[in-house]
């Protein structure tokens, strides 16, 4: 007998649990090595990753709409270097919340490449969305209290979200065509050739602890897709993103554990309104087992 697979409850969890992971690891050496390297580091994993997984299942890793598949790659590298430095400058629990708001982009996006229907339903996420952002992000010259954050690593949070939206349009008009695992595969095979001139230009060489902690980016970020695959077969989207958001718990805790971060009260309103808006925003869409998020 096979060893029993984890529920699908449970790879959300734990993919949540690694993508949380990835997120501390990033945050180590963020202050240091910069973005772009993090990006490398990150992609070569993978593509090593997914150059076996491809060989072992047999699939062809070219693909047949191979300019999208260069497109959804370029795409999601943009994505992953926003990502990853909101997470390096941000608080971890703020940088997640504010990665959330891809869905209710994805929908909005859907609507005007794919032609997907929207409702007012969506509308009403964008706007509980976007009071979430504002909530977590406290600008002055809105918020007397607290703390507020700073611009620039809020946009960049935001433009992460965009751009990660972006990339699963992409990825849900290539599941008609392409294999997962081709998809995965061009991620990182853009990502190498698009990090390495940023990488040259301002080269750092990593500590061997850096270089543990950049082997962890690219390790915790495959456990976390390979878990977020495999839930999202089994669960509705609305009931797997809301199970994944179990995520900006997990950041909030290593943030406050690793990082002496205060989970402001804000935040967690912030995040309250950001789930609200993106279970809104796929109660009505079909589950969608291809759209993993850039990370």
């Amino acid at each position: 007998m096979g060893r029993p697979v984890p529920s699908p409850t449970l790879q959300m969890v734990a993919s949540a649990l690694a993508f949380s992971a990835m997120g501390v690891c990033v945050k180590q050496v963020g202050g240091r090595i910069p973005t772009a390297e993090v990006v490398l580091a990150r992609a070569l994993v993978s593509v090593v990753l997914s150059w076996w997984l491809l060989r072992r299942a047999g699939i062809d890793p070219w693909g047949q709409r191979r300019g999208l598949l260069l497109w959804r790659g370029s795409i999601g590298t943009v994505a992953l270097a926003c990502v990853y430095a909101a997470l390096a400058t941000l608080p971890l629990a703020s940088a997640t919340v504010l990665q959330y708001l891809y869905p209710t982009f994805t929908a909005l996006l859907a609507w005007l490449v794919l032609g997907e229907r929207i409702g007012g339903r969506v509308v009403v996420a964008m706007v509980l969305g976007w009071a979430g952002v504002l909530l977590v992000a406290q600008p002055a010259q809105l918020f007397s209290g607290g703390t507020p954050l700073a611009p620039l690593p809020v946009l960049v949070a935001v433009a992460g979200a965009l751009t990660t939206a972006i990339a699963y349009v992409s990825v849900r008009s290539l599941g008609r065509s392409e294999h997962p695992l081709v998809i995965v595969f061009y991620f990182p095979l853009v990502a190498v050739p698009l990090s390495l001139p940023f990488v040259l230009l301002d080269p750092v060489v990593p500590t061997p602890t850096e270089l543990l902690w950049l082997l962890g980016v690219g390790l915790f970020t495959q456990l976390g897709q390979v878990s977020l695959t495999r839930g999202l077969t089994a669960l509705p989207a609305a009931r797997a993103t809301a199970l994944s958001y179990v995520q900006v718990v997990f950041a909030g805790v290593w943030g406050w554990l690793l990082f002496q971060e205060r989970i402001e009260t804000a935040t967690i309103g912030g995040a309250a309104l950001v789930l609200l808006a993106t279970l809104i925003s796929l109660s009505s869409r079909r589950s969608d087992p291809e759209g993993a998020a850039d990370r």
